[in-house]
């Protein structure tokens, strides 16, 4: 039996959709699978007919973050964050608007690549998740980046060490996502939005991406590289091996602080 792509990718006209296809495991992000998307949007970030780009995952959620499952840990971690940082950089390089379809949680990377988008769908059951404490991590993705830049460190500091879950409603009155739907208009509502930046001005949303990225996001690329080093050092802590543990358990983690 032919095993489905882990990426679905449509093109219609103007549009490129991507869509994380890993719905049995709540499309956690692999390195092959963040690699994959980076280079559909290197791709269709260099098609002058493409105009706009809508990422989106397949059932119940967006994403739960990367995957920690026994077989995926094995490997290099440097290797899967690598390949989010490629992914992040390509959404905010890509000359057209970016699009996150949040049709369900954002978790952990899942809601840096989100907050990487330049407009930002969500339903109201959706929420927003920075949950790598949880596991002995800091958050990766450009987060510590985005976070501030979007709400402020106040703010920043509160998803990013205390893991709080954030849900649609209040992560669009902090400013996090532009535009949150009841549920059942979701797919209108990001239809609607899809067209209107379509038929739009390319070329000033292009001006648009590249003076924010100029200006609010001046530390993205710093941030990406501190992201990777202390990830690196983490990973090789006692709390990070106990925390990986408890998580395939789902038992609380028992830090020790080393």
């Amino acid at each position: 039996m032919t095993t489905p792509p882990h990426l679905l990718v449509e093109r219609t006209d103007a549009v490129a959709r991507l869509t994380f296809n890993r719905a049995d495991r709540l499309n956690a992000l692999t390195a092959e699978l963040l690699n994959e998307t980076a280079a559909a949007v290197e791709d269709f970030g260099a098609d002058p007919e493409v105009r706009v780009l809508v990422l989106t995952g397949a059932g119940r959620a967006f994403s739960s973050g990367a995957d920690l499952s026994r077989s995926a840990v094995a490997g290099p971690q440097g290797v899967t964050i690598d390949a989010a940082n490629r992914l992040i950089r390509a959404l905010r390089a890509a000359p057209q608007p970016v699009i996150a379809a949040i049709n369900g949680p954002a978790v952990g990377v899942g809601c840096s690549i989100a907050l990487a988008a330049d407009l930002t769908v969500a339903r109201e059951s959706a929420y927003l998740l920075l949950a790598f404490t949880r596991v002995g991590l800091m958050p990766d993705g450009g987060a510590t980046a985005l976070l501030p830049a979007l709400i402020g460190p106040a703010r920043a500091a509160r998803m990013a060490m205390l893991a709080e879950r954030i849900p649609a409603t209040q992560a669009a009155e902090w400013g996090l996502l532009s535009h949150v739907v009841p549920d059942a208009d979701f797919d209108t509502e990001t239809g609607s939005l899809t067209t209107q930046l379509a038929a739009g001005p390319t070329a000033a949303y292009t001006r648009i991406k590249r003076a924010f990225n100029k200006t609010a996001l001046t530390h993205l690329e710093s941030a990406l590289q501190l992201e990777r080093e202390g990830q690196a050092e983490l990973f090789e802590t006692a709390d990070v091996q106990e925390g990986i543990a408890a998580f395939a358990a789902k038992r609380p983690p028992q830090f020790l602080g080393r």
